[in-house]
């Protein structure tokens, strides 16, 4: 069912009622009309197209989805394409869901892909800020985007939380290489998946601060402008935080070839030392007479190099850190 709001003068009057009866309250002064319609078929919008005098491509595009984040502007209306976006924790996997939104002088009409964007948290947050909305349309409008870019912020300040944990098992004392990589992996596509959400947001926010568009009102700018803040902020923090994850996966490499090199350094030092009894006893075992053949004085001989040569490698290579 389609969700309905009613404003006049900032405050709730109507709620839920049928999409037809849209212009009926659009044509009473100062009301401004939210309508919300999840996972809607191409009759639905064009119900909506007709009532409101939707532009087709912009009807289009909120039909078939999987846009890029952008504001865009047709006589009589503008279109918005964005995404909330949450982290799966376990798997590492970047959560995102598509919301389209038709704006006008006095309508926002949203479109949902599914359930998956929370729309009862928008609600909420429009509830919570119901001073604003005695501005209009671009109060709910912005709402919408301190909803969108806050759960932005979100999903940035979980990926470095998960970097950091990552980086905590690169330096443990028993190697993690095969969970480094694969999370490493797994947390640069995330990376690369939000940065194509957050990125275009900057040139959305931007185009609704230009005077032009009407939407809003001086008293709102301060509000967009603490919105522009953190797509900056998210925008960057992005950034690092790749940088960071190739970082670590260039570190991880270093750190397998430095356990690599102490390892064979460690091969070739006991080899060294097992080679000494190895060739003292095979020499012994000559079948052909030398000093100590068939006494007891040659096993102590031997027995005695073997000894002696072996402690002495072993000490040397203790000293150079071989072993």
């Amino acid at each position: 069912m389609p969700r309905t709001r009613c404003y006049r003068g900032g405050v709730l009057t109507d709620q839920d009622f049928p999409i037809d009866e849209v212009s009926e309250h659009l044509a009473e002064e100062s009301a401004v009309v939210w309508v919300d319609l999840c996972a809607p078929d191409l009759d639905d919008l064009q119900r909506v197209a007709d009532e409101l005098g939707l532009h087709e491509l912009a009807v289009e595009d909120a039909a078939q989805g999987r846009q890029r984040p952008k504001y865009d502007r047709y006589a009589g209306h503008d279109f918005l394409s964005a995404y909330s976006v949450q982290l799966d924790v376990d798997s590492g996997r970047l959560v995102t869901a598509e919301i389209s939104a038709f704006v006008t002088k006095t309508a926002l009409i949203t479109v949902r892909r599914d359930e998956s964007f929370s729309i009862d948290a928008l609600v909420k947050r429009w509830d919570d800020e119901a001073d604003l909305t005695k501005f209009g349309v671009g109060a709910l409008l912005h709402g919408l985007l301190d909803f969108l870019v806050d759960g932005h912020f979100d999903a940035v300040e979980s990926l470095d939380d998960q970097i950091e944990q990552l980086e905590d098992l690169l330096f443990d004392d028993r190697p993690h290489d095969h969970t480094v990589q694969r999370r490493s992996f797994e947390l640069r596509k995330s990376l690369v998946q939000l940065r194509r959400v957050v990125l275009p947001m900057r040139e959305v926010v931007n185009t609704l601060m230009r005077r032009d568009t009407g939407l809003v009102p001086d008293q709102l700018m301060p509000y967009y402008q603490d919105v522009y803040d953190h797509v900056l902020r998210a925008t960057e923090w992005t950034e690092s935080l790749r940088d960071l994850v190739n970082t670590i996966l260039e570190t991880n490499l270093t750190i397998q070839g430095n356990r690599l090199n102490i390892i064979t350094k460690k091969v070739t030092s006991w080899a060294a030392i097992i080679a000494v009894p190895t060739a003292i006893t095979g020499f012994y075992g000559q079948n052909l007479p030398y000093p100590g053949f068939a006494h007891h004085s040659g096993f102590v001989t031997s027995s005695v190099l073997i000894l002696v040569l072996s402690g002495a490698l072993y000490v040397t290579f203790k000293r150079k850190d071989w072993l």
